[in-house]
């Protein structure tokens, strides 16, 4: 098998964000900027803030991807040509677009930038693949609904040149690699322009025509039904399929997602194929020890999406809309001094409470807290979340600026 390194592509939505994906091992991150992404809840970055990171990212050998892949609408054209200009005078490394006209923008605004096509224009076959090629497409991201035979039936019959990128790990869409109407339908937010609002994770019921006001559930269950919910991908366990397939990126879905999932799947990810490259033996050897940390972020369950032909009913979850949370999020690290560090604390934990820091290199570190201070006063615990507080271990353990600090549920 060829054993090409591929590039791990993280998410971030915010610089907080940002510099824990390039910590915690992303070859590459993809942002949104102030439009035409399809994350508009998300807090992305104005112009200064993508300067930045930027910045930050090439400093560290780190590419940086700039979603512009809203399906435009006439109004937008023009904006998105002043939009797309300014941001490719900043240098990222690529536009990620779905629709043509953009596509044709960006090729025109920011010619040393390269454009990738995203998977919500449905790229399905290797004719679509080479047409985008043709096009100028550095990148083509496959739609979700392709299995890894299709994909690598695609790899050999493009250019070796054309990259291919494909998602690994997060959520999946209930609708046609995301082409969905049904947050438009029912609230008016259209999914295609980045408002979604997931009415997909919603609880649905039937209605008899002649019966109005009596709400039955659409598959018996004492708890109703969630008929849209579909489990979280995850591809921890089959790499070595990933590359067999011929993929160039390795992609993570989560741009709404906090430090800690990133942190948990960008360290995860990057040890599993550091180890698959160094020996496919150390790779097999090590997968309970993946299985174990990537089941430490949120999650909806975990299935293998389409890679493996098409989903089966196994791949919904009927009964409910929660997540599985095995672990929380505590705060990452601004400052440290020996053995007191400052952070801005993100949910309660007290004195005594037994907290694990994350370490880049896939270490975890188990401490005991000797003492919270916050706002000058010791206290017992810290209940109010984004609560600036230098914090006190009994361990003689050493923490660094940007490890993530979590506890177990």
């Amino acid at each position: 098998m060829d054993m090409k390194k591929p590039e791990l592509l993280i998410p971030a939505g915010s610089w907080d964000v940002f510099k824990t994906a390039v910590r915690y091992g992303a070859d590459a991150v993809y942002i949104g900027g102030e439009a035409f992404g399809l994350r508009a809840a998300a807090k992305n970055f104005d112009p200064e803030e993508m300067d930045m990171a930027i910045r930050y990212a090439h400093e560290h050998g780190v590419k940086v991807h700039v979603t512009a892949n809203i399906l435009a609408h006439d109004d937008d054209l023009n904006e998105a040509e002043a939009y797309l200009t300014e941001v490719g005078k900043l240098g990222p490394d690529a536009f990620i677009v779905a629709d043509p006209g953009m596509f044709e923008i960006a090729r025109r605004s920011a010619p040393d930038v390269d454009v990738h096509i995203s998977t919500q224009a449905n790229n399905t076959n290797y004719g679509t693949y080479n047409f985008w090629w043709k096009q100028g497409a550095k990148r083509v991201v496959a739609a979700r609904e392709l299995s890894l035979s299709e994909i690598k039936d695609i790899r050999g019959h493009i250019d070796p040149e054309m990259e291919i990128e494909t998602f690994i790990h997060g959520a999946m869409c209930i609708s046609y690699s995301g082409r969905c109407l049904l947050s438009n339908y029912l609230v008016g937010r259209d999914a295609n322009q980045g408002a979604c609002t997931h009415p997909c994770r919603w609880k649905y019921s039937i209605v008899e025509e002649e019966r109005p006001g009596e709400y039955m559930p659409v598959f018996e269950n004492e708890r109703g039904t969630y008929i849209f919910n579909s489990k979280d991908l995850c591809m921890i366990e089959h790499i070595p399929e990933m590359l067999d397939a011929g993929i160039d990126s390795f992609k993570v879905e989560g741009r709404m997602k906090t430090a800690l999932y990133v942190a948990t799947v960008a360290r995860t990810y990057r040890n599993a194929i550091d180890d698959l490259l160094e020996s496919e033996d150390k790779y097999r050897a090590n997968l309970e020890h993946y299985k174990d940390e990537i089941g430490k972020c949120t999650y909806r369950e975990f299935t293998t999406g389409f890679f493996f032909g098409k989903p089966t009913s196994d791949s919904q979850i009927y009964d409910n809309n929660t997540y599985v949370k095995n672990y929380t999020y505590i705060g990452t690290v601004e400052s440290a001094d020996g053995g007191r560090i400052c952070f801005e604390q993100k949910n309660k934990f007290c004195v005594g409470d037994e907290l694990e820091v994350m370490k880049p290199d896939g270490r975890n570190l188990y401490v005991t807290v000797k003492s919270i201070l916050g706002d000058g006063v010791l206290q017992e615990s810290a209940p109010h979340p984004q609560q600036a507080l230098t914090v006190e271990f009994n361990e003689n353990e050493v923490i660094e600026i940007g490890d993530i600090i979590r506890a177990k549920a």
